[in-house]
């Protein structure tokens, strides 16, 4: 369970490490702003849940001279490796091998150990955790680990300061760490509104069930939002703060990339459309007069077909 008091104390700890990503001011199908976190370093939000969660280590002495491991679609793991270089510690990410290879090569050039591993993240999953169980090493959960989506939640923060406060935020979900920091750090203040694709619906299906389940995974988004059961931290701050999922398709996820790209020349994974294609759709469709947010969360992806 995270609050807004470990999202305050997130942003203390990684302030001067982290891009703050610019705010774009939109009238587009219902769209109000665009947070433009595609923009932090490694090209999405996970940059600062992993430099918070190796700065906490480091500060209560959990790291150790093994370094870091973390299982990945892709785009975790490009965080930790990126947070482990500028902090000076080894890293080993566990990725499936249906990761995108521009998200392979990225951890290559980062200088991190990449073990591809598995047709699903589930599988990466475990094989990271005994990794860490035979070296010692510091595990670094991509999404279900306090210290992670307490540093997600700190670009809630700055998308309140810069633009004066808004109704709605529009999420996308895998594992749900964005979407834990967002609620807590917005609690009160903002509503938070997850959006999935109709073949990775582990947070809407655990709504229903009451608790996290299983869910099979497939579809476009699959190598960034292919958790195969949403984080705990993420069930407990959504019922807490009354968040809900909303489904799209995955023509939905094709077509707002598209509609961000030829509109906007803006460039995001699939996955970081989701929020976009919850407008789009129509699967959430905004009052008159509602300021909603829209985080547009990572853009390690292959372009060329964007043009």
């Amino acid at each position: 369970m995270i609050t807004r008091a470990d999202v305050d104390a997130a942003a203390i700890r990684i302030g001067g490490r982290v891009r703050r990503t610019p705010v774009l001011e939109v009238a587009d199908s219902g769209a109000t702003m665009f947070k433009l976190e595609q923009l932090q370093h490694t090209g999405t939000f996970k940059a600062r849940g992993a430099l918070n969660r190796i700065l906490a280590a480091s500060e209560s002495g959990e790291l150790t001279g093994a370094g870091v491991v973390t299982a990945s679609g892709g785009n975790a793991g490009i965080a930790v490796a990126h947070a482990a270089a500028q902090l000076g510690v080894p890293a080993e990410i566990y990725v499936p091998v249906i990761s995108s290879p521009a998200k392979v090569r990225r951890l290559h050039e980062l200088g991190a150990v990449v073990v591809q591993v598995g047709n699903e993240f589930a599988e990466a999953y475990e094989a990271a955790r005994k990794r860490v169980a035979d070296s010692g090493a510091t595990f670094c959960h991509p999404y279900d680990q306090p210290d992670m989506a307490a540093g997600a939640g700190t670009l809630a923060l700055e998308l309140w300061e810069q633009t004066g406060g808004f109704d709605t935020v529009l999420v996308a979900v895998g594992g749900g760490g964005l979407l834990a920091g967002v609620a807590a750090a917005l609690e009160g203040q903002a509503r938070t509104v997850g959006v999935e694709p109709t073949g990775a619906r582990a947070l809407h299906d655990a709504l229903a069930a009451g608790r996290p389940v299983d869910v099979p995974v497939s579809g476009v988004a699959a190598d960034a939002l292919g958790a195969r059961r949403v984080g705990d931290i993420a069930f407990e701050v959504a019922r807490r703060t009354g968040v809900r999922s909303l489904l799209v398709e995955d023509a939905d996820l094709i077509a707002a990339r598209r509609h961000l790209w030829d509109h906007y020349r803006i460039v995001v994974e699939h996955s970081a459309a989701a929020a976009m294609a919850a407008l789009t759709s129509g699967a959430y469709q905004p009052a008159g007069g509602e300021r909603v947010a829209v985080v547009l969360c990572g853009a390690n992806t292959d372009p060329s077909d964007l043009v």
